[in-house]
């Protein structure tokens, strides 16, 4: 895990193509909506002392995706909050990256950061991200309605899961 550079910006812009990759979220992006994305997430380090960090395979030294710690932008019952989030390219799922990327970020939020409790959520339908959750040691909290979606859109109930500071 690391900052982001600009050699990340063509294989960042290739995961989030894959229609596998974002499967569960509202569409692909463009390598333009890639590239500000980058952009958003080094800020956010730059403002909070904390985000999402850059995931590269320590082997081949190639971008993978991203995993880490962010505050959601929207508003919901359990909010203010901080997430523990990630987004790997297919291709290297199914390794335990995210489960060992996710645990690393959760430490630095509670150690470095201070903080007594750690959110994550997804679909219902996202089992592999469901099973990461668990995995980290977190706790099925309940549904809930994603304020950034419609009534009646296919991403509206979500899952939410907390962990709390041991």
């Amino acid at each position: 895990m690391r900052e982001w550079s600009d050699s990340d910006r063509a294989p960042y812009a290739e995961l989030n193509g894959d229609p596998e990759v974002m499967e569960h979220f509202p569409s692909t992006l463009t390598a333009q909506q890639s590239d500000e994305m980058i952009d958003r997430m080094t800020a956010y380090w730059d403002q909070n002392d904390f985000g999402l960090w850059a995931v590269e395979r320590t082997d081949t030294g190639a971008l993978i995706g991203f995993v880490g710690l962010m505050m959601p932008a929207w508003q919901a019952e359990f909010t203010p909050c901080v997430e523990v989030g990630w987004r790997l390219a297919f291709s290297h799922w199914g390794n335990g990256f995210a489960t060992e990327g996710a645990r690393a970020a959760i430490e630095f939020g509670f150690a470095a950061g201070g903080l007594d409790e750690i959110v994550s959520l997804t679909v219902p339908a996202n089992q592999r991200s469901v099973a990461v959750m668990t995995r980290l040691g977190m706790t099925y909290a309940g549904p809930f309605d994603h304020p950034k979606f419609p009534v009646g859109h296919r991403l509206r109930r979500h899952v939410l899961y907390r962990l709390t500071r041991p």
